[in-house]
């Protein structure tokens, strides 16, 4: 069985029906990501919002919010009930492929086809209400996109912490491209990945 233990690299609660912020509950413990088969591959994709301090400098934390629980719901509209969304800390968010093929190749066509689903529906338009206390309540359009990074794995790569890295590097080379794109490391090195 592939075996996945993320503890401290996922403070966030899983988001299906559940707010976006992290627990403040000490007693999350361990989550545990399993496969269902031996030899199975998973995917870690890091997602980093690109157009998203903006929109928060300029119209307050109330409205980031909006926009990462919308991010939150359209996250969660890409995967499978088995994959696991978490928020992982500001504008970052962390999805979990589990249980994908066998074969390596087959598998990261297939993270391939969900990063881009993800990207695509993730720079669509948002429509935000915002509500104002005392004042007419107002709406904001705001466009922005992601870069993201994925790395996939099989039971040979349970270091969470060293995945976590190489997700992110992957996506910060998404990011050099010129954002709005996935980037793949194709293959985990051997070398502890970048700091």
């Amino acid at each position: 069985m592939l075996g996945l233990t993320l503890s401290e690299e996922f403070r966030g609660k899983r988001l299906k029906g559940m707010a976006v912020e992290p627990s403040n509950d000490t007693n999350t413990g361990t989550t545990q990501i399993a496969a269902k088969r031996s030899g199975r591959h998973a995917a870690l994709i890091f997602i980093d919002l690109d157009n998203f301090k903006p929109l928060n400098d300029q119209l307050g934390h109330d409205v980031g919010d909006l926009l990462l629980m919308e991010v939150a719901g359209r996250l969660t509209g890409r995967v499978r009930d088995n994959d696991t969304v978490c928020r992982f800390g500001g504008d970052e968010f962390v999805v979990l492929l589990s249980d994908l093929a066998g074969d390596e190749g087959e598998s990261t066509s297939d993270a391939r086809i969900v990063s881009e689903k993800i990207r695509t529906r993730l720079a669509q338009p948002y429509v935000l209400g915002v509500r104002h206390a005392g004042q007419a309540n107002t709406t904001v359009v705001h466009r922005c996109t992601a870069s993201i990074g994925a790395v996939v794995f099989n039971k040979h790569h349970q270091d969470p912490e060293s995945l976590l890295k190489w997700a992110d590097a992957a996506m910060y080379q998404a990011k050099d491209a010129g954002r709005n794109r996935v980037s793949f490391m194709a293959k985990i090195p051997r070398h502890e990945p970048p700091r």
